[in-house]
């Protein structure tokens, strides 16, 4: 007897497997449990799996070159007041010397204060 499993919520990826209690997604590696609501809120993480939350400060942790310009976002960066939102690129802040900029959360570091 085979069983169906649902959709991943993260991706509606249809290769969801179940390890031990959790469903698991092989395609975006969302876990999740199967008679848990859908959360509408999705969990945004930095580049070590820290959680981040509007508000946060975070550092770059590599050279980010900006597109159409000759100029670099230097490593060590701190961008104070991040804001976060759904897309490829889920920080929205200000990063000085260079102003409003979207940044990709697998790029930056939680910093704790």
């Amino acid at each position: 007897m085979t069983e169906s499993l649902p959709p991943c919520p993260a991706c509606s990826s249809t290769y969801a497997y179940q390890v031990d209690a959790l469903l698991n997604c092989p395609e975006c590696g969302h876990e999740w449990s199967p008679g848990a609501p859908a959360d509408d809120a999705r969990e945004f993480r930095d580049s070590v799996g820290n959680i981040l939350l509007d508000g946060d400060t975070v550092t770059v942790i590599k050279d980010l070159k900006l597109k159409g310009s000759s100029s670099v976002i230097k490593v060590g960066t701190k961008v104070r007041g991040i804001r976060l939102v759904d897309g490829d690129h889920d920080i929205d802040c200000k990063v000085p010397g260079f102003g409003q900029i979207g940044l990709k959360s697998q790029f930056v570091k939680k910093v704790s204060e």
